[in-house]
């Protein structure tokens, strides 16, 4: 389908998200399993519940647009999680997993922030304000999972790794 204006922008934007939430998804639990400090563990797994309600809020805003949730593949995603599966091959060391699955989860974090404060604003303007708003909630979970991220690396686990 040609991008030909702001609202296929949005919709081709969202097709690129869903596919990218699907994708963390399903590499949460591999980290997860990666992580021995408690807390990283519970932290990743607080995620991956939150990356299925964020599936779920993005089934809904296709549904409010009248459209199929279907996801077209994200690059960016894919090389984040090929990122992720080979520096975890490389690592041994509990104490270094641990700060590495922190900055990969980051770096997943990142990018959904970037995309989302994205969708946002395009939905604003385009007068959309439910897909806003459903949005804009996904996006203080993805801030909030970062900042909880780095606090728990600033705390403790960077330390434990130096």
């Amino acid at each position: 389908m040609p991008i030909e204006n702001l609202h296929d922008l949005f919709v081709h934007t969202l097709k690129d998200v869903l596919y990218a939430e699907r994708k963390i998804l399903k590499a949460l639990p591999k980290m997860e399993r990666k992580a021995t400090d408690p807390k990283l563990k519970a932290a990743l797994a607080a995620h991956r519940d939150q990356t299925e309600d964020h599936v779920t809020r993005l089934e809904d805003v296709f549904d409010s647009l009248g459209k199929a949730a279907r996801g077209a593949k994200c690059d960016a995603m894919v090389g984040l999680v090929e990122e992720a599966e080979g520096l975890m091959a490389e690592i041994d060391d509990n104490e270094t997993m641990d700060v590495a699955l922190i900055s990969l989860a980051q770096a997943v974090e990142h990018y959904e922030i970037a995309r989302y404060g994205t969708l946002v604003v395009w939905a604003q303007q385009l007068g959309l304000s439910d897909a806003a708003a459903l949005l804009k909630t996904t996006l203080d979970e993805e801030y909030g999972a970062d900042k909880s991220l780095s606090k728990l690396a600033e705390a403790r686990l960077n330390a434990a790794a130096a």
